[in-house]
């Protein structure tokens, strides 16, 4: 492992109005080296990294690139000079093939026209020696989110870059994807590469990391080798206080049957004859593989996926659920798994996001808007979220991940459903937001209401649920008592049908 200094931010500050984002941090990287960079939503992370990367400009500071100042006016500049960053939320060209999204803007010529034989070739090359196995040719709307992570990753080592950094990369990743990305990361780091790695998952952090530098309010807290601090250590740095128990205790008791689904199969997906029921007041989770119908079953019933046939009952009486509008008149709500592309309306403020989805309970005489009662609702979502937020009238896309997704399920608990349906409700949200939304679920199981929930992270099901279904191949494949199933036993289930 080399030891050169590859990267020094200095003293860097970043205001936005109404929020100082950055506090004079500093960071140095080393050559070889993976830097964990840790801290709750909002700690300022994503906004170091994007002062680096030349997304934003910042207001004081220095940044040093191998002993050479830097100041990127926009990414392609830093792309160039070697710098790479795979973002949390992806932004690709999805109706696009994946060579198309690797090479964009710098496609291979052969006189003026593209050179589609070499960029084919090119991009072979690169997902060979990544041991990526994806179709160059592929459009990439027809992907799963974890196979387009890898492709952005892949676009980040073709420009052979001396510093990449990764922003949650193992978000929408299964353990096997997991243990991929590691063994890419391990290869790059081997060459010399500078990694910087965000990231809320302790395990991984612990696993990964040679240096783990520690965020809060947008200033540093501590940068120590990884080897000498453990999770306790940075739950406590990050949130300020001890966090003893990772879920709150249990309080919710099911009742009767309340929502029943019979034979529900999908048009244009694999789900399949998937018939089960589902209590008051319960909390149900769905576990399984990355394509597994997970999601799918929760589009399906919210009527945003088409399906094919079956039954949704609700309290005796049939759902027919044919579009989102019809379900959030049936007392039904759906949180989608990525935020940027389907939960947020980026170019609106964080009001016009809460209140979206209840409109008609702030009209006036029945034509107008009324401003005060908007803003009442919105103000009782930011309590209740804990929602870090300049002003109600900040634009939603200033806002860090986790606070982007709290304004949602705060949209959502506005329109009083009866039926929550939540996909990866904590995806790329810190260990202290992720206490306040799991005692929101079951605060909402304690009020009789019904909670279907999705996630990858078994811990988070094993610990929240009361009952776990298990996907498989689009298919059900069983159904577990959280209060006694062993994460093998659901990893079992998970691969009946693969």
């Amino acid at each position: 492992m080399q030891n050169d200094c590859l990267l020094k931010m200095t003293d860097i500050t970043k205001t936005f109005p109404g929020v100082k984002a950055l506090d004079h941090v500093s960071l140095e990287l080393q050559a070889g080296t993976v830097h964990a960079l840790m801290g709750e939503n909002g700690a300022g992370k994503s906004t170091l990294m994007k002062c680096l990367f030349g997304i934003y400009n910042k207001d004081s500071g220095t940044i040093l690139l191998e002993g050479k100042e830097i100041n990127f006016k926009n990414s392609r500049e830093a792309l160039d000079n070697g710098v790479a960053m795979v973002h949390q939320e992806l932004n690709q060209a999805l109706k696009r093939t994946v060579m198309d999204n690797i090479w964009l803007g710098r496609y291979p010529k052969k006189g003026i026209m593209v050179d589609e034989k070499k960029m084919y070739k090119d991009t072979m090359a690169v997902f060979k020696e990544l041991e990526i196995n994806v179709d160059p040719r592929r459009v990439m709307s027809t992907m799963p989110v974890s196979q387009r992570q890898m492709v952005e990753i892949a676009k980040a080592v073709s420009y052979n870059s001396k510093v990449i950094v990764f922003d949650e990369p193992t978000s929408s990743l299964t353990e096997e994807e997991v243990e991929h990305l590691f063994r890419i990361i391990n290869m790059l780091r081997d060459r010399g590469i500078g990694i910087i790695y965000i990231s809320h998952k302790m395990a991984e952090i612990k696993r990964i990391s040679d240096f783990i530098t520690v965020m809060r309010d947008g200033a540093n807290v501590a940068t120590k080798p990884a080897a000498e601090l453990e999770v306790n250590d940075i739950i406590r740095l990050m949130v300020g206080r001890e966090l003893t128990n990772q879920f709150p205790p249990k309080t919710n008791t099911p009742g009767e049957v309340y929502l029943k689904v019979e034979d529900l199969s999908g048009q244009y997906s694999l789900l399949q004859d998937v018939s089960f029921e589902a209590r008051r007041g319960e909390v149900l989770g769905l576990a399984g593989l990355d394509g597994s119908g997970r999601t799918e079953t929760l589009e399906n019933i919210f009527g945003v996926a088409t399906r094919k046939s079956g039954t949704i009952t609700l309290d005796g009486k049939p759902c027919k659920n044919r579009n989102a509008r019809e379900s959030i008149k049936n007392g039904f709500s759906l949180l989608t798994e990525e935020r940027r592309a389907t939960g947020i309306f980026s170019i609106l403020n964080v009001r016009e996001n809460t209140v979206i989805s209840s409109l008609k309970k702030h009209l006036k005489f029945g034509f107008y808007l009324s401003s005060a009662s908007m803003k009442k609702d919105t103000q009782w979502s930011i309590d209740a979220m804990q929602t870090k937020t300049p002003s109600q009238e900040t634009k939603i896309r200033s806002l860090s991940g986790g606070n982007q997704q709290k304004v949602i399920i705060g949209r959502w608990l506005l329109t009083d459903p009866e039926v929550l349906l939540l996909d990866e409700p904590t995806r790329g949200i810190d260990v202290g937001a992720k206490y306040e939304i799991y005692q929101l679920i079951l605060d909402l199981a304690n009020r009789g209401k019904t909670v279907l929930m999705v996630s990858s992270e078994m811990p988070e099901l094993l610990g929240i649920c009361d009952r776990i279904l298990v996907m498989s191949g689009g298919r059900l494949a069983g159904e577990v008592d959280a209060a006694t199933a062993t994460q093998e036993e659901i990893m079992t289930l998970a691969a009946k049908y693969v």
